[in-house]
């Protein structure tokens, strides 16, 4: 197959480099052209040179407006073949992904909204967790593409894939917000914040937040895996949602708002881990 891909930024660039492994012939775009070329990927000058002819077309843009601009704004998905794959594993909002699922199928493509969830580590590995919504045929179509990168569930039809990655981010954003205030309190009574990871990995709160983000916390190991202003992209998407729908999510109001001041302090470009920092200014605790 001939694939166009988009986007070779932290999580972009891995799983690029395991499509190409996988034998794809892979076509690469980013707007900074080094970071495509160690992909080992034929490096395309224009997102228009890489969708030409191509049979299928993986999206890992930063947001739901760049996914817009690239695809349609400028004209690249018109260039793919017509009933081309279009895969859209960027973390978007939902209403944006039910309405570029209408007018990629309006162009006779077939759309998979498939954003992915497990950090750097999991992309480089190629075991991302693809939450994918499209419908079935199509899904199984790209398997041969989606399967070097990772897991693939089937959620359910266009939108859905979208849907459950906010669904992802509310339960990662209140988390870290727990694991963060759970490290603060155990330095404030006087135990070892590590001692208490180790012990609570072994019952009820383990986790993967607290695995890995409890870690980084202790370590204050913040060089981004996920920026923290991506979080609140995310959570903006959910809280939108949410109220479409009628629905009172006083957690992830929370949690927004954690985020949000994070931000507002200077932190918007550490790992969302870095909620712990925020959590020690409101105490009055500095390192």
């Amino acid at each position: 197959m001939t694939v166009a891909f988009f986007g070779t930024g932290l999580m972009g660039a891995p799983m690029c480099r395991n499509l190409v492994a996988s034998g794809a012939e892979v076509r690469a775009w980013n707007r900074s052209a080094d970071k495509a070329q160690a992909t080992g990927a034929w490096v395309a000058a224009t997102p228009i040179n890489a969708a030409d002819g191509a049979v299928a077309c993986i999206v890992m843009l930063s947001d739901g407006p760049a996914c817009r601009d690239v695809l349609f704004e400028q004209g690249t998905a018109a260039r793919l073949k017509p009933g081309a794959l279009l895969i859209v594993m960027s973390s978007i909002s939902h209403p944006e992904a039910l309405e570029f699922a209408t007018i990629a199928t309006g162009m006779g493509l077939r759309w998979i909204d498939a954003p992915v969830s497990g950090g750097t580590p999991a992309a480089e590995a190629g075991t991302l967790s693809i939450m994918a919504g499209g419908m079935a045929a199509d899904i199984e179509a790209a398997h041969p593409l989606l399967e070097p990168l990772g897991r693939v569930v089937h959620i359910g039809p266009p939108g859905t894939g979208a849907l459950t990655k906010l669904i992802n981010q509310i339960t990662v954003a209140s988390t870290i917000a727990t694991v963060a205030e759970a490290m603060i309190l155990a330095e404030a009574g006087g135990a070892d914040p590590a001692r208490v990871r180790e012990a609570l990995m072994g019952g009820f709160a383990a986790s993967r937040i607290m695995e890995l983000h409890g870690q980084r916390m202790i370590e204050r190991n913040f060089v981004p895996g996920g920026p923290a202003r991506y979080q609140v992209k995310d959570t903006t998407a959910a809280r939108q949602v949410a109220m479409g729908l009628g629905l009172e999510l006083p957690v992830l109001n929370l949690a927004h708002q954690l985020f949000t001041d994070l931000i507002a302090h200077g932190g918007g470009d550490l790992d969302h881990a870095a909620l712990l920092l925020e959590l020690r200014r409101r105490n009055g605790l500095t390192d």
